[in-house]
């Protein structure tokens, strides 16, 4: 079976299960009361949306666990250039990223309020988890102080500045998919292009562990949509956007790119430092804002955009610059 034939079908055989699995998940969420609390400070339309079951991450997670333990038993048995470690070691970060959201949703769903672990408690296990993966990539040979500048040939060897900036893109990448999270279909829409260009930048390079990681993130994503497109049914929750965040930026490091991600996954960057701007320029102002609500979709809820135009426009946007990223990438 070659890669092509692989990829078709872990991506079909994800989505078709996570269509399969969500529909009786939800049902499931919704008896035991796992239902999302909105928070008094946010868009006050969303009002609406409470009470809709949370946690849907677990749905598409389970689904891409079959899959990818499957095919990826299957291709280090078959394919002596694939590295389990690096195959294994990347889904496991995105599955321990995952892990992470399960503990902050279910700290939710026990205090009965939209605030889980403590911030500091939340950024210390993705430390730990981010450190572990790197280790794996150090100790199996799949990872140098090396770092390549997009849309260069050059190669900047970092020393030991290349872990504290892998750790600040790990956990950076991973908080990012999570803050975008926050409307209707907007993280799984987006999540799918950048799963796309990593699909596409895998068979250009040759990397068997990115296609496959790949193909899951893009069925996890797309079989998700159809249950959180607007107006969504379910919500995936930190569960699923910790994981997916995970999975991004683990493919990143898989082909040795990891600055590449910055460019693909810009509306992740822009929904972050979107916060990171509104926070900074309240205390110097003392009160004024400098978006009408952050993260940035919320601003442009704000301005009257709905939910479907703001997940068309970012997801397009995406687009676009993954298409810019491409050509940075070193083939």
């Amino acid at each position: 079976m070659n890669d092509t034939l692989i990829f078709i079908i872990a991506l079909t055989s994800t989505l078709i299960l996570t269509v399969i699995s969500e529909r009786f998940l939800i049902p499931y969420l919704r008896s035991v009361k796992m239902q999302q609390k909105i928070l008094d400070i946010g868009p006050r339309w969303h009002k609406s949306k409470e009470g809709t079951p949370t946690m849907g991450g677990l749905g598409f997670i389970a689904s891409s666990f079959v899959v990818f333990v499957g095919f990826g038993i299957y291709m280090t048995l078959s394919d002596p250039s694939v590295s389990a470690w690096r195959l294994f070691g990347a889904y496991g970060y995105a599955l321990l990223c995952g892990g992470i959201g399960v503990i902050d949703d279910y700290a939710k769903f026990f205090k009965k309020q939209n605030e889980g672990l403590k911030a500091w408690q939340k950024y210390l296990l993705q430390l730990v988890v981010s450190a572990l993966f790197l280790i794996v990539l150090v100790g199996k040979g799949g990872l140098t102080t090396e770092l390549h500048i997009p849309f260069s040939s050059v190669y900047v060897d970092l020393g030991w500045f290349y872990y504290v900036l892998a750790l600040v893109l790990l956990t950076g990448i991973m908080n990012s998919v999570n803050l975008t999270d926050g409307i209707d279909g907007l993280a799984s829409s987006v999540t799918a292009v950048v799963g796309a260009f990593f699909a596409v930048v895998s068979f250009a390079l040759g990397s068997p562990e990115t296609k496959l990681l790949s193909a899951v993130v893009i069925g996890a994503c797309l079989g998700f949509l159809v249950y959180n497109f607007y107006p969504a049914r379910v919500f995936m929750g930190d569960t699923g956007s910790l994981f997916l965040g995970g999975a991004v930026i683990a493919m990143a490091f898989l082909i040795n790119d990891p600055l590449i991600a910055v460019i693909a996954g810009i509306v992740y960057v822009c929904e972050s430092a979107s916060v990171i701007l509104q926070v900074g320029y309240f205390k110097l102002t003392h009160g004024k804002r400098l978006f009408k609500m952050s993260p940035i979709h919320h601003h442009f809820e704000k301005c009257d955009w709905s939910e479907i135009k703001i997940v068309t426009v970012f997801s397009f946007v995406t687009l676009v610059f993954s298409v810019i990223a491409y050509f940075g990438v070193r083939i």
